[in-house]
């Protein structure tokens, strides 16, 4: 599926064909990203086990954790696992950007997925975070989904790898994206 625009308003659909899609291959588990948790919420009834990834605390503002903590507990509470720790692609070599206002390895390669559509980078990503923290395994296959702003408007079906080994990390299957980046 190619939604003509990117945005929140694909989410309901993109939703629906990740659950849909998962069933046909018979993935158990999808990987969210969801900064506030309403993305991941639409999936606790769909029979999938869900690993919710966030903006690590502080993106948005220094100090801040963007999911609130009664979003957090009711995910929690509903077996997701939560995972809120630093982007894959950001960390030291954004820091390093900010400061020297340079280009760094982990840019490029997040540039690079971008050219399939920030809801694809943001899958490679979240994979690699949830693999790092011991949430998905390395080498099964899982459906990620991933969003250009907020909401979600693209799923894959991905091989997820340990950051050491990132580029082992497979896409299977784009589900959806937007055509519109």
């Amino acid at each position: 599926m190619y939604f003509e625009t990117k945005g929140e308003q694909n989410t309901a659909e993109t939703v629906r064909l990740t659950v849909e899609r998962a069933k046909e291959l018979g993935i158990k588990k999808v990987v969210v990203a969801s900064c506030t948790g309403r993305t991941a919420e639409l999936f606790l009834d769909s029979g999938l086990e869900i690993v919710c990834v966030t903006h690590q605390v502080g993106f948005a503002k220094p100090g801040e954790d963007e999911l609130p903590a009664e979003m957090r507990r009711k995910l929690q509470e509903r077996g997701v696992a939560v995972l809120t720790t630093t982007h894959l692609m950001a960390g030291l070599d954004r820091a390093l950007r900010f400061q020297f206002q340079g280009v760094y390895p982990a840019e490029i390669v997040a540039t690079t997925l971008r050219m399939f559509g920030q809801g694809v980078k943001v899958c490679a990503e979240i994979c690699g975070m949830a693999a790092d923290a011991g949430l998905v395994t390395p080498g099964e296959d899982v459906v990620a989904v991933g969003g250009s702003a907020t909401g979600a408007d693209t799923a894959v079906v991905i091989s997820p790898a340990h950051s050491q080994h990132f580029f082992k990390t497979k896409i299977r299957e784009i589900i959806c994206k937007p055509r519109e980046f």
